[in-house]
């Protein structure tokens, strides 16, 4: 699976990125705000992505962040929830706006996007309410690798090796921040075994 582009900036449309990677144009879908994030074309950009496949489609989708893509992964797995409407989610909260909604039951704030009717954003707010309470705040485009702020999907090593910190007696932030710094050292595909090993070090440093 593509899990991450570095290349340059060609183009952009109005939900759409094209990432040209040694001479290869990767098409992403993004939301509003990951595409004001990467600027201009041209400037070198690192873009999380998401490889989605149906019977009639393949596409990728791009994220600012890791934890941004984390919460595409938890908002699709919502009923009623597409891509489409996940990315229009993403365009109109930020993922500290989206956590806190979610965690605070507001789902005034998550019908703002377009497409999200009342009922559906009660949906979302209600099936994600005691997930999102359990993250930290979700802050700064450089996710996993850049930003302690980081959303880990729920099934997760990185959510796992979190609670894992938490029962250990470790704050939840503490805890995110730990996690988030031994995947940037160990990489997203680490075990459960080596985050906490690594995430144990970083606590207590």
């Amino acid at each position: 699976m593509i899990a991450k582009l570095t290349g340059l900036l060609d183009e952009t449309g109005p939900d759409w990125a094209i990432i040209d990677v040694h001479g290869v144009g990767y098409m992403v879908h993004c939301s509003a705000k990951t595409l004001t994030h990467l600027g201009i074309a041209g400037d070198r950009v690192v873009i999380h992505t998401e490889l989605q496949v149906s019977e009639t489609d393949q596409r990728l989708i791009g994220f600012a962040s890791a934890g941004e893509r984390a919460w595409f992964r938890l908002l699709t797995a919502v009923q009623g929830v597409g891509s489409k409407v996940a990315l229009a989610i993403l365009s109109a909260l930020s993922v500290e706006e989206l956590q806190r909604a979610c965690a605070n039951g507001d789902s005034a704030m998550v019908a703002r996007a377009n497409g999200v009717g009342p009922k559906l954003a009660t949906r979302i707010v209600h099936e994600l309410k005691d997930k999102a309470g359990g993250l930290a705040g979700l802050s700064g485009p450089a996710g996993i690798g850049g930003d302690p702020g980081m959303a880990a999907p729920a099934g997760s090593a990185s959510a796992d090796a979190i609670s894992a910190l938490q029962n250990l007696g470790f704050k939840p932030a503490v805890a995110t921040m730990a996690v988030a710094r031994a995947v940037e050292d160990l990489g997203e595909d680490a075990g459960l075994n080596e985050l906490v090993r690594v995430a144990l070090k970083r606590a207590t440093a």
